[in-house]
């Protein structure tokens, strides 16, 4: 299944490594007014979602940003697992559930960290 191209966008801006060139993907990413909803942050527009970056970036220098799944979707809204890695050992895994506007850009992206807890009633 395809998704938007916004998703890759989205993905290469946590990866940019020259600052002044994150907002160039994240402009082709992200709709103007976007919600970024984690356990650790909510930021709402493009330049809050930009400074998080930027602030996730310096607090893990060196990191690499991956989807680990394909992307499922329905009724534009996509989910895919996700890992972030630096030299080669996991940093932190998790995933998104992020929703798209009919011009295909991010509206939403609500992250969790981490696997799903287990049933406590197994």
């Amino acid at each position: 299944m395809t998704h938007p191209i916004s998703l890759d966008h989205m993905l290469a801006a946590w990866n940019e490594p020259d600052p002044t060139e994150v907002r160039s993907h994240l402009e082709q990413a992200l709709a103007p007014d976007v919600d970024f909803i984690d356990p650790s942050i909510v930021t709402h527009g493009i330049d809050e979602f930009e400074a998080n970056v930027h602030a996730v970036q310096a607090s893990i220098p060196g990191a690499v940003y991956a989807r680990t799944s394909a992307v499922d979707s329905h009724h534009g809204l996509y989910r895919y697992t996700w890992q972030i890695s630096r030299a080669g050992e996991t940093v932190m895994t998790g995933f998104d559930v992020t929703e798209v506007d009919n011009n295909g850009k991010v509206t939403r992206v609500l992250g969790f960290f981490g696997p799903l807890p287990d049933d406590p009633r197994d």
